[in-house]
């Protein structure tokens, strides 16, 4: 970045900083899998005003690449923007549209929440592994440890019970981002 570049950002910058300083962790009790976060609509309720009150704003449109997020600084019109791509996958028990609408929300929220630098999930990364992988000798041959994501992607929507899934999940926890997560999540919620 040019110093000219970095001079022209100061205001939002600034404005993001002063807004971090005022927002709180934001996970209610929407459950995941296996954690709690806040859904959009708890994002949005606590995180409009103190944008407001910051001169900030966002949008969040969907491009070519994905979903596009920008913050912008309304006094000034500086801003920052970001691209998401969004995988398109089909959900067991949801047609394609479904799928990506479910997408859609779901990287609206981790998009927004990155792009602010705020916590919308509890966060469980130092918690150490709860449960450990009970191999049994009738479980799919796709419930092993993935080496790459779209394998991982496979594996998640040919689970059969949520005890496939949770062993595809402890066996694959190197693999996670949120996108996988969401996937994780959404078929849980299937298969309950």
């Amino acid at each position: 970045m040019s110093y000219l570049h970095q001079q022209s950002l100061i205001n939002i910058f600034k404005a993001i900083a002063d807004f971090q300083q005022d927002c709180p962790v934001i996970h209610k009790g929407t459950t995941g899998y296996g954690y709690t976060y806040a859904d959009l609509p708890q994002i949005l309720e606590v995180i409009n005003p103190l944008l407001k009150k910051h001169n900030l704003g966002f949008t969040q449109i969907l491009v070519s690449e994905g979903l596009q997020t920008t913050i912008f600084h309304t006094i000034t019109g500086e801003y920052i923007n970001g691209v998401c791509p969004i995988p398109q996958v089909t959900l067991k028990g949801m047609n394609d549209y479904q799928s990506f609408g479910s997408g859609i929300t779901y990287y609206r929220r981790y998009a927004l929440a990155a792009a602010l630098g705020i916590v919308t999930d509890k966060d469980t990364d130092a918690a150490g592994e709860k449960q450990k992988p009970h191999f049994k000798e009738d479980f799919p041959a796709y419930i092993k440890k993935h080496k790459n994501i779209a394998d991982l992607t496979f594996a998640i929507d040919f689970c059969e019970n949520l005890n496939e899934l949770t062993q595809l999940h402890i066996l694959n926890k190197d693999l996670l981002t949120t996108a996988i997560t969401a996937l994780f999540t959404s078929k849980k919620n299937h298969l309950k």
